[in-house]
């Protein structure tokens, strides 16, 4: 059962920031697992559905980076996206990893729909974008913004600190709800058959 994240997960993030290297990991692991790993496992199965933790290194193999651990531990419960870190709690969803279709066709639905569905939502919007306006829409298109976007993922923020039970809970499943308008415009007009 979720019971919250107390001061210790965000102080252990904290420590990751000043340092993060294989000994840090071995040193504190066991926090991680307790205070990080454990609540964020038991708040996505409450959560329900499909769920999953990622893990908590990084792939260095290709990375000039070599910072051996990442800087968030995050997952997902079904389609909601949760992270935590030393910026706090976040929850989230939305279109992430696109086909070249996909994205064309995200393109193509894009007007004062979407433009209502996000203002709807009240969830900040983010993402990947383009520097200017995709090829074949002028510059000055009225949601210009919106077709710059290679990702549309929306979602809202808990600052660092303590989340009760009741905090947590009640954060994501009012994300997954606010979510769920652009969840289905996304389905209709992005991942469904046309």
């Amino acid at each position: 059962m979720f019971d919250g994240f107390g001061q210790e997960a965000f102080a252990w993030f904290d420590g990751l920031e000043s340092d993060n290297s294989r000994e840090y990991w071995q040193r504190t692991r066991d926090v991680h697992e307790r205070a990080v790993r454990e609540p964020l496992e038991d708040l996505l199965m409450e959560l329900g559905g499909d769920w999953k933790v990622f893990r908590q290194h990084r792939d260095l193999r290709f990375s000039p980076d070599k910072r051996p651990l990442k800087d968030r531990t995050y997952g997902h419960a079904g389609r909601l996206f949760v992270q935590i870190s030393a910026r706090g709690l976040y929850a989230g969803t939305g279109m992430y990893r696109t086909t070249p279709e996909q994205l064309e066709r995200y393109r193509a639905a894009v007007g004062p729909e979407l433009e209502a569905v996000l203002a709807a939502s009240a969830l900040d919007v983010a993402g990947a974008a383009l520097k200017t306006a995709p090829r074949g829409y002028p510059r000055d298109h009225p949601q210009i913004e919106l077709l710059r976007r290679k990702q549309l993922i929306v979602g809202r923020s808990l600052p660092p600190g303590p989340v009760s039970r009741e905090e947590g809970l009640a954060f994501a499943r009012g994300v997954c709800e606010a979510s769920a308008p652009v969840s289905e415009w996304l389905d209709a007009r992005v991942y469904g058959s046309w």
